[in-house]
């Protein structure tokens, strides 16, 4: 029991990396090589929603340290994002992503590619409407803003 018990209790260790980033590597580098442009999106929606919710934790991880079961709900969510029976990051996007970009009217590009006005800048800017957005996001423009000043250093 004490060899089995210990395997499940730490089963996390190795789902956590597999479910996070082993398969949706895989899953992306396949979407790559796929004449279908539905998996291509589901992918680019997956690698925004994780960049986004990596950015999160960083932001509040003295928080989150407190929360029980933190990490193996982040890993459900993540597993309803990545896995192809329920293409979460699809939804997520098209649902809110997509949609608080539209109501704010941010443009991301143009007809011919990233204009001028595609530097850090906008950037911020698209990353202020999505934390602006009333869908649930957990923290607000001042911790989004030490966190990319943060970054730039």
């Amino acid at each position: 029991m004490g060899k089995s018990w210990a395997l499940i209790t730490h089963l996390h260790a190795l789902a956590g990396p597999t479910l996070t980033l082993i398969y949706p590597l895989y899953a992306s580098i396949c979407a790559m090589e796929s004449t279908s442009k539905l998996d291509d999106e589901q992918w680019l929606a997956y690698w925004i929603l994780y960049s986004f919710i990596t950015l999160m934790e960083m932001a509040a991880q003295h928080v989150l340290y407190w929360i029980p079961l933190w990490y193996e709900v982040k890993l459900l969510f993540v597993a309803w994002l990545a896995l192809p029976q329920f293409r979460g990051a699809s939804f997520i996007y098209d649902r809110f992503v997509r949609e608080q970009l539209r109501k704010r009217g941010v443009r991301l590009h143009d007809r011919h590619g990233h204009g001028a006005e595609h530097g850090p800048h906008h950037a911020v800017k698209v990353m202020f409407v999505l934390v602006k957005s009333r869908q649930g996001l957990l923290f607000r423009e001042g911790q989004l803003l030490m966190i990319l000043l943060f970054a730039g250093h």
